[in-house]
């Protein structure tokens, strides 16, 4: 059983997009278990589908405004840099309105329902694979994954958009009677629940380089403080899901290919370029070419 798990990432996602794309045109790998965190989430439908430039054109066209209903700052650029500012009218309307959050998300939800259709949930759901996204219990202090299985057309599309929902940044959901956010919070990169569901190969995509090549700029106000602060914790909860995930496979026989970023792509994945996005998606691809000719160029000969 072959399993394509992929981490969580924001924009950086369509580097993702390209590695999954070489791996299933141009080695024709035929995966039984898609699993996704947060943006990973958003492509695994897709893929599962065989739809790869269906979603390769959303990730190389979206912007804020695709995701945000209510974004929660502004993108100011200094010397060829992008960081972010306070948008502090958005984020008192938001405090107005009652939420608990600095901004909202509503528009990825329509931007979800607007790329899989009824029809293609229903391809999936009655198809032998299973397509598993990772959620947050904030309530239960727990990660839970939801599978296609599962659910309905509307349930599945919202858990695709809670596990991509990075609070306090966007929207917190109440679902179930419990409140939930987004699934980095608690397993960015879901190794250990691909094996434990039965795959006895996993191809890994990092959305992070394998080895630190950078260290952050000072922070300019408190929303890079608290972008720094989520980029420091969720580094280290998928570092320790990669350990976790060796260990189990070790443990039960399996085998897991790992693909990091060779660089950095962006110290802010919550701002989404459609430029960058277009060309980190044709690097990703041209990465996992790469990656597997240098691999099967070592493999000795028969």
């Amino acid at each position: 059983m072959r399993a394509l798990v992929i981490s969580g990432g924001g924009s950086k996602g369509a580097f993702a997009g390209g590695v999954a794309q070489y791996l299933m045109q141009g080695l024709n790998h035929n995966y039984d278990l898609f699993l996704g965190t947060s943006t990973g989430s958003l492509l695994i439908s897709h893929l599962a589908l065989q739809k790869i430039q269906k979603i390769k054109d959303v990730y190389t066209s979206v912007d804020q405004d695709s995701i945000f209903s209510n974004c929660p700052f502004v993108i100011q650029k200094k010397y060829g840099v992008a960081n972010i500012g306070i948008n502090h009218w958005n984020v008192l309307k938001n405090f107005y309105n009652g939420s608990k959050t600095f901004g909202e998300s509503h528009n990825l939800l329509e931007l979800i329902k607007n790329t899989i259709t009824p029809e293609e949930f229903d391809i999936l759901k009655s198809g032998p694979k299973d397509i598993v996204v990772t959620t947050s219990n904030l309530s239960l202090n727990t990660v839970e994954y939801k599978s296609i299985k599962d659910y309905g057309y509307e349930d599945f599309c919202e858990w695709i958009w809670i596990s991509c929902n990075y609070t306090p940044f966007m929207s917190l959901v109440r679902k179930e009677g419990c409140e939930y956010a987004d699934g980095g919070l608690g397993s960015m990169v879901p190794i250990e629940e691909a094996i434990l569901r039965g795959a006895t190969e996993v191809d890994a995509i990092i959305l992070h380089t394998e080895v630190t090549h950078f260290n952050r700029m000072p922070s300019k106000n408190a929303f890079s403080l608290l972008t720094s602060m989520f980029g420091f914790m969720l580094d280290r909860i998928e570092r320790q899901n990669i350990r976790i995930g060796k260990f189990v496979a070790n443990n039960h026989d399996a085998i897991i290919n790992f693909y990091y970023t060779p660089t950095v792509l962006t110290t802010n994945s919550l701002i989404f370029d459609r430029e960058k996005m277009t060309d980190w998606w044709e690097k990703g691809y041209e990465f996992a070419k790469t990656k597997n000719v240098e691999l099967s160029s070592l493999e000795p000969e028969q």
